[in-house]
């Protein structure tokens, strides 16, 4: 037997067994994406005449993308409380930090601990009262807001709750339902006739226990013009009883009588349909 002849076979046979399987590969990634941009067209034509239906506006892009994320366990610092307002030693503008010659140095310099993390949240503020999120990556924190209080065109205080992400904790990325199957299902379900929705961000929320330690899940929320605030899970569609902008309890709080705080009125989208 020739085994060079043999070897140089072999070797050949498994390139054209790689090229097949590469091929099979590429087309079925192909078909998947195929799917997923029809499947996306079609719901983006449904919604939009659910919209029509009820009159309701949307004024904010909804994002297109969709990402997989995980729960995530974090540990809450009860030695920075939201509801405990410190005074600044030097007082600052807000344009020293979100102005054009603005810096993360500036940012970093600040007498707030940890301040870099926090980015502007400006549907949750107002005037006077400039409210920032701790940030997960690219993605905010809803629960764990920093508040700096201006007053005579300078931030003089601060109220400020912080986590840490504990990365021992695994979890397996999912799916997360689309940002315009989410607006679909509050429309269908929740909204009045001519409401108009200002914002559809996603981000991570949790329950507010009176735990030092607590998972957060990945949500859509969707923000109304009367100041409703809807909290949509990302990954089953439970909606939560609409809040209030100035309604939003202190992460990691208890209630008057001691016990954990929870929202209430969760529902899931199947439940509807």
């Amino acid at each position: 037997m020739n085994w060079s002849r043999a070897k140089s076979i072999l070797i050949a046979s498994f390139l054209l067994l790689n090229l097949i399987l590469g091929f099979q590969l590429w087309t079925t990634n192909r078909s998947n994406q195929t799917e997923i941009s029809s499947d996306t067209s079609g719901t983006v034509e449904e919604l939009n005449r659910a919209l029509l239906s009820k009159n309701i506006r949307l004024t904010d892009e909804l994002p297109t993308d969709s990402p997989k994320l995980k729960v995530i366990t974090v540990k809450y610092d009860d030695s920075l409380k939201l509801d405990e307002e410190k005074k600044l030693k030097t007082p600052f503008t807000m344009g020293s930090l979100l102005g054009k010659g603005a810096s993360k140095e500036v940012q970093t310099q600040s007498e707030i601990p940890n301040f870099s993390l926090y980015q502007l949240d400006s549907r949750m503020s107002s005037s006077g009262v400039y409210v920032f999120t701790q940030q997960y990556g690219k993605y905010p924190l809803f629960d764990v807001q920093l508040v700096l209080n201006e007053k005579n065109g300078e931030i003089t205080s601060y109220r400020q709750a912080y986590v840490e992400v504990e990365s021992e904790v695994e979890q397996t990325e999912q799916k997360l339902i689309s940002a315009q199957l989410a607006v679909r299902s509050l429309v269908d379900n929740y909204l009045s006739n001519g409401s108009i929705i200002t914002e559809v961000r996603l981000g991570y929320h949790g329950q507010p226990y009176n735990s030092q330690t607590q998972p957060m899940y990945p949500h859509w929320r969707i923000t109304i013009d009367n100041g409703d605030i809807y909290y949509l899970q990302a990954f089953n569609g439970a909606v939560e009883s609409p809040q209030k902008g100035g309604d939003l309890l202190p992460f990691g709080t208890v209630n008057e009588a001691g016990k954990p705080l929870m929202a209430s009125g969760v529902t899931l989208m199947s439940e509807h349909k």
